[in-house]
Order: C-alpha cells, then structure tokens, then sequence
C-alpha cells in the first residue's frame, strides 16, 4: 500500500547526562498481516544531545533498537530528507573493527558497494574508526564521513521493523525505509523465506529402497536420501544423494543391479537344468544336474546362487556308476580298460591263465550300467598229466605243487635192494600235460651182476671144474661163469 508519513509528536528522553532532547517519531505504514496488524519502521532522533558515539549507541540500545546502519543509499536519501540539519551532524551504526568498517548490528563488514562515503573519505588519521552521516549538507549530502569516536553528534536510531515473526529462522530480516525484506539463506524462498527449495521426487529402483532425512520438507533443500538394495543386489553409483540450495541432487540415483554366480557349465556325461528369475547364473537362480545311463551324480544334485555371489555348494558333476572289484584269479592275471575310472561304467577285462592252467569260465567280462559285470570272474585250473605207478621192486616218489600228477608235478623211480632201474628216474609233468620222458611206467627194477672172488691155496696149476648152487635170480639177464682158471699171483678170476 502507499506509504504515508506521519509526524507522530514530540517526546522527551534523558540522556547519559540528563539532557532533554526532542524526538521526532517517523512512521511508515507498510503492509497487513495474518493477524491483522502492520509492520513499521520508525527513526529517532536525539537533538542538542551531544553524545559520543559509545554514549549515542547505548542510548540508542536503552530507548530503541540500535544505531541506525545505513544499509542502502535510499535509506540515507531517505534520511537526508526528513531529519533537520545539524551542525554536528549524526552518528551511525558502522565502526572500524579490527581494520575493516563493519555493521554493529550484525556484526558483520560493511561490503563495498554499500558503503557511502563522502569524497576524499574515509581518512587514514589516527582514532577515526566511528561514522556520521552528513544531513543536509551542501556537499557530500546522505555520505559518510569517518570521524573520532570521542567527538559529540546527534544520534540516529531506529525501531525495527524486522521482529522475530518478520522472516523464517531460515532468512535474515534486513530494514528498509519503512519496510522490511527477508533475505532468504541459500535453499530456501518467500516472501519470509518459509519455503523450502524442492527437488524433484526420487522413487526407488528395483529391488531398492530409499530412506530420506527431511529436515525441512520431503525432497526438500536439505534432505539426504540413501539407497538400500534387496538381499541378493549390489547397489551401483554412490548410495547417498542431497537436495542442494539450487533444487538439484548431488547424484544421480544409484540402481540395484543383481549378484552373479560363476557360470556353470553342463558336466562331462550329464544334462544341465537351471531357472534364473533375476538373470543367468545370478541370485536365486537354481540349477540341477541329471546324468546319462551308466552316471550318478557326484555332490548335491542341486544348487543355488546366493546372495554372497556364490554357489550353495560345488557345482555336481557325474561319475561313472562302479561294480565290485575282481576277485584276484590264482594262476592267472586280469587287464582292464578303464575309459572312466577303475572298475566302473565301460571298463572292460579279460583274464588269462598262466602256462600249465586252463581257462575255466568266460574270459572277457565288462562293467553294465546297473553296476555289474556282464559275467563272473572265471578260474584257472591246472593241466593234468597221465596216471603213475610204482614198478616192481622199486618205489615211486613225486612233488605236486598244484596237485597230484599236474602240471609241475615232478616224480622220482627208486628200486629196492639189489635191483637196478632200466629207464629214467625223474620225470616232470609239462605244461602240455604230457610227462617229460618217455612213459616211466615202462622202466623196471632188474638183478644187480653179482663178481664172485675166491681164494685158493695151490701148489700147483691145475684146471678144476666146480658146480656152485647159486640162488635162482629172477631176470633174463642174469649170468654166471663157472669156468675157474689159476691165474698169477694165486688169484682165481671168474
């Protein structure tokens, strides 16, 4: 609405040194609000006070607010207006502090472009760290001039228009001539700063969730956003994203991508059977193994990815089905082809008798896939050579390793007392079941030759005839001389 000033009438404050001044009161009529009322900016001034500019700015805080600031050249114009020429003119609330001409009201450094100085100002003289405003002057009117705090002015204070209402926590109430503006923080907008900046409304990705702190407003300036992803997802991008004063977030949102298992392959001899609801060989897929005839499985039949990335257990592979070890055949010996493994599916054997044995069974055997051999284990058994017997007047004597009269065998004729054997005494048993030498059952025991020596006692040579009784021996070869000769030296030769 129009602004209109109004000259509210003359009040009377004491000073430090109880002086009486006469105050002008200048009202701005600004705007309504909710509760009906108005904001207004009001100026006083101090006249015929005299103050240093300590004393001018503790009388300001003891009555008002504070020392007016001066913040913008239309306040100074402003002012420049409406307070009566004073010799002396006015003091302000700007100081040096620490070098650098500074606020007092907020405490903070005046910035270049609001500063007013009047020409040639401000001066480098020792102690001129306090500012007046010139009013009404012929030259450098409404400008600053740095001065020594100890020197007496009038005083400039106002009551502000900015209360605790006047701008949200998040905005800085900053006075103007007869009104207020409410200079926001970054992230936030208004008329009172009350609105937060929004970003745009996250919505969570697959198999993810978001959890946001919204210190403000939701997916407002200030809030932080993280992403959780489901058991079995690893998340992909920075998990963590902020709203910033601009209305944009910091990062993009991240996505929810699934954990992958190793590629598994179809094993040597079996079938491979998977699902994959999230994507090949990745979480919650399952996958079985089915081996072909004359194959069982080796491990667990099934597996599943889990969420850690690996399988539940090794992948299975198929194993050729076993039969029962063969027995070790005596006297023989067994070879195998093995395609798989010892004695399982495929293998095939076949068994040979060593020289002087006899293959009985079938030779070649081979492992079925229902985990027999297609025929028993056979057996080898030993060669048999002819019958002996013992001859007449003798004995016969025989070794037999594997039996009697077998291969190997060997046998010995011996002939009793007085009889000598006609033949071969040893005979063995050869690998072709014939004995080694002619039939032993031919050799006989016959009469041992018998030299008969006798001494006579002569005392001359004469021939004598003499008929001796020997005992009749059995045999066709027995022979016996009867003729006697006297022979030197006295010995009878038969």
């Amino acid at each position: 609405m129009t602004g209109v000033f109004i000259l509210v009438g003359r009040s009377e404050f004491p000073s430090p040194k109880t002086v009486l001044f006469d105050l002008i009161i200048i009202c701005d009529i600004l705007y309504p609000v909710n509760r009906g009322g108005v904001h207004a900016w009001t100026y006083t001034y101090s006249k015929g006070s005299n103050l240093q500019w300590h004393e001018a700015r503790q009388w300001c805080q003891n009555h008002f607010v504070d020392l007016v600031s001066i913040q913008n050249k239309e306040e100074a114009e402003y002012l420049n207006i409406f307070l009566p020429r004073s010799p002396k003119y006015y003091w302000i609330g700007v100081q040096k502090v620490a070098g650098m001409w500074t606020w007092v009201k907020t405490n903070e450094p005046v910035p270049v472009e609001a500063q007013r100085w009047a020409s040639e100002e401000p001066d480098d003289l020792a102690g001129q760290d306090c500012v007046e405003l010139y009013i009404k002057r012929d030259k450098d009117t409404a400008k600053w001039n740095n001065e020594k705090c100890s020197k007496r002015k009038e005083a400039i204070c106002y009551a502000a228009s900015c209360t605790r209402e006047s701008c949200n926590a998040h905005g800085d109430c900053e006075e103007t001539i007869g009104n207020f503006t409410c200079r926001c923080h970054p992230g936030f907008l208004g008329l009172h700063c009350e609105e937060a900046v929004r970003c745009r409304n996250l919505s969570a990705p697959l198999h993810g969730s978001i959890h946001c702190r919204d210190p403000v407003g939701e997916h407002s300036y200030g809030s932080e956003c993280s992403l959780m992803c489901e058991d079995g997802f690893e998340l992909v991008g920075t998990n963590l994203t902020k709203c910033s004063a601009r209305g944009n977030w910091s990062h993009e949102l991240p996505v929810c991508r699934v954990t992958l298992c190793q590629t598994v392959t179809p094993p040597t001899h079996g079938v491979l059977s998977c699902s994959h609801p999230n994507g090949p060989f990745s979480f919650a897929s399952r996958c079985s193994v089915t081996c072909k005839e004359g194959f069982v499985v080796n491990g667990t039949s099934e597996v599943e990815c889990l969420s850690s990335g690996r399988w539940s257990a090794g992948v299975p592979t198929c194993r050729a089905l076993t039969c029962p070890p063969l027995t070790v055949v005596s006297h023989g010996s067994t070879l195998c082809w093995d395609p798989h493994e010892r004695s399982s599916f495929g293998s095939r054997c076949t068994t040979s008798c060593e020289d002087g044995f006899l293959l009985n069974g079938t030779a070649d055997t081979e492992c079925s896939s229902g985990g027999t051999w297609t025929s028993d284990v056979p057996v080898c058994l030993v060669k048999k050579c002819s019958a002996l017997r013992s001859p007449a007047h003798g004995s016969l004597n025989c070794s037999d390793p594997h039996g009697k009269f077998s291969f190997a065998s060997r046998c010995s004729t011996a002939c009793d007392e007085g009889f000598v054997l006609n033949g071969t005494a040893d005979v063995e048993c050869s690998s072709q079941e014939t004995w080694s030498t002619e039939p032993p059952e031919l050799s006989v025991c016959s009469l041992l030759p018998v030299l008969l020596i006798i001494a006579f006692s002569v005392r001359e040579s004469k021939t004598y005839e003499q008929k001796m009784l020997l005992p009749k021996l059995q045999g066709s070869n027995t022979k016996i001389k009867e003729q006697y000769n006297m022979l030197n030296p006295r010995t009878l030769s038969l």
